[in-house]
């Protein structure tokens, strides 16, 4: 059933009538808030009839629209809602929304093992989660990975846009060790999220180094449809980072053997969780497992170790050892003071 933006508005103001608790609500006030409401954001003058306002608490009340609204009348002549917390602005999906639903996991089903359709693998258990937690009446049961208070998702959408239209994107970026904003003409190519940051990836007008850009340290960006898109003919995301952990990767520098032995307790997270698919078993003792990589060492592979604290040493390279090592020395004396 189609509703138009009128319908819309009426919808909107009787709602905000209703869960207003301090205030007993006839027909009349409600069509006085209805007629003022159209006057406020349409200009029209005409005011609201009694009997579209009579059909449009019957489809409030009804599923036609699915809001099912619990709409009541008191001593006969006041209406409200008999939940106090209702508001169709919050209101659960439909019985048909949950069946529409039902049918869009059921057909992502079918690809699954498809390597192309893999990235829908997580939307799909999104989707099912969402529609076992509808119909069953109970919480879910899957909990995904998220941070509500993540800055810069608000770029997700235009950058997205962006790389889809192959538009230049000028780019207002502070980041870490900068005091003062840098503009950057990006040419945009990928979006990627790692441990709940998003970066994207892309070339640089006059500039040869490629590497992310976070989104949580850009402060603004707009399209730049004048300024000529540099096409994408060198970047291969599923080259790009098969020799590195994260997102930072030195060009300048070759992939190297990292060997690093575990603490046996902790030993089979590290098998059950690589830390990246070169992962090899070296050695298994009393004293732990062994285990090799092949990467470049870069900011993202120093926190993972790091965050194993005391139960992983870093053998080799010795370059990397020691960065580790003077890491742990430099945390240890904020506890020593």
């Amino acid at each position: 059933m189609p509703v138009n933006r009128l319908a819309l508005i009426r919808y909107k103001t009787i709602d905000n009538c209703l869960r207003n608790r301090y205030r007993k609500w006839s027909l009349e006030d409600l069509l006085e808030a209805c007629s003022d409401a159209l006057y406020e954001f349409e200009g029209r003058t005409e005011g609201v009839s009694l009997r579209t306002l009579q059909l449009d608490l019957q489809n409030m009340r009804s599923e036609k629209l699915g809001y099912n609204a619990p709409i009541i009348v008191v001593d006969r002549k006041y209406y409200t809602y008999e939940d106090p917390t209702f508001s169709i602005t919050n209101m659960p999906l439909t019985s048909q929304d949950v069946k529409t639903l039902s049918q869009i996991a059921h057909t992502l089903k079918q690809f699954e093992g498809f390597s192309e359709f893999s990235d829908m693998e997580e939307v799909l258990k999104k989707i099912e989660n969402k529609v076992f937690a509808i119909k069953n009446s109970t919480k879910a049961i899957i909990d995904f990975e998220k941070n509500n208070n993540l800055t810069g998702i608000k770029f997700l959408t235009p950058i997205y846009n962006a790389i889809r239209d192959k538009h230049t994107l000028k780019i207002i970026y502070l980041n870490f060790k900068s005091t003062k904003p840098i503009i950057h003409l990006l040419s945009p190519y990928l979006l990627k999220e790692y441990r709940n940051r998003w970066f994207v990836f892309g070339k640089k007008k006059n500039d040869n180094r490629f590497s992310p850009l976070a989104l949580d340290r850009i402060l603004r960006l707009r399209q730049m449809q004048e300024e000529p898109f540099i096409e994408n003919d060198f970047f291969d995301p599923n080259i790009y980072f098969n020799d590195i952990i994260g997102v930072t990767k030195f060009e300048h520098l070759a992939v190297e053997k990292v060997v690093f032995r575990v603490e046996k307790t902790h030993a089979p997270y590290v098998l059950t969780k690589p830390f990246h698919h070169s992962q090899k078993i070296i050695e298994k003792t009393d004293l732990g497992t062994t285990f090799s990589i092949e990467v470049i060492p870069n900011y993202e592979l120093e926190r993972e170790f790091i965050g194993f604290g005391e139960f992983l040493e870093v053998l080799q390279p010795i370059s990397l050892r020691e960065k580790i090592k003077h890491r742990i020395i430099s945390a240890a004396q904020f506890y020593e003071n």
